[in-house]
């Protein structure tokens, strides 16, 4: 099947980064693990209640994957019907608040990052230089905080025309996935109407705003093997590696 990219209807790509572009979505998952197994154990040496950890097949995907790191952490503890103060985005790791606990988790991915690195997939690569050749223009989309140090240590971050990153949705204000606004910054930013861009995502989150916002082509990444649940979430195509969609 001859590729979108040579199809004539589109003009730029818009690229979640972990688990995407980057090996770095099961790192930000046993880090949320970390973090949330050590909040709910204490919380449940105070209580008395039994300790159900954070389970990475179902309360990360639902609750946490593709989301801004503070509405990840207020949607997951919602799920188990806990409710902290928001707290400010200053509170120290240790703070009992949304904040406190996601800085504690971004803190733990930093050391895990400098501990272990990254890389991009080679598949991811091989089409971003494929993008290139043919002049599509793209775009890396995602809510983390990391995200230029994630891309310089994978060496990626030059394949990219535009970054909307967590400090681009908090200075334009924009609600992060599964909300579009940050895939509709971004294609603004690059010049295109959405109907004539394709997101490219592995969270349903992600999945779901690119179907929100009204994109010409929405294609998952089932790494997870989630292909089936992210077609349900709006995916207008699935692969495993973005290598398939070279022609």
């Amino acid at each position: 099947m001859p590729s979108f990219v040579t199809s004539g209807r589109f003009d730029a790509v818009l690229f979640d980064m972990d688990g995407v572009i980057t090996d770095t979505a099961s790192l930000h998952a046993q880090c949320w693990k970390s973090m949330f197994d050590d909040y709910l154990q204490l919380r449940a040496v105070r209580s008395g209640e039994p300790f159900l950890p954070f389970d990475l097949n179902s309360d990360y995907r639902l609750h946490v994957d593709g989301k801004p790191r503070y509405r990840g952490v207020r949607d997951f503890l919602q799920s188990r019907d806990v409710t902290l103060p928001e707290g400010s985005p200053v509170d120290s790791p240790e703070e009992e608040t949304v904040c406190g606990l996601g800085n504690q988790k971004n803190a733990l991915f930093n050391e895990a990052l400098a501990s272990t690195g990254v890389e991009a997939y080679p598949g991811s690569v091989a089409f971003l230089e494929y993008l290139r050749r043919m002049g599509l223009k793209s775009a890396v989309v995602t809510s983390s905080h990391n995200a230029h140090t994630v891309l310089e240590a994978a060496n990626v971050e030059d394949y990219f025309d535009v970054q909307v990153d967590d400090e681009v949705l908090v200075r334009h204000k924009l609600t992060g996935k599964p909300s579009p606004d940050c895939f509709l910054k971004a294609a603004e930013m690059l010049g295109v109407t959405p109907d004539r861009a394709v997101v490219i995502e592995d969270a349903l989150s992600g999945v779901q705003a690119g179907a929100k916002g009204g994109f010409g082509l929405v294609i998952g990444v089932a790494r997870k093997g989630d292909a089936e649940e992210l077609k349900a979430q709006g995916a207008d195509q699935v692969v495993n590696d973005l290598a398939e969609l070279i022609s």
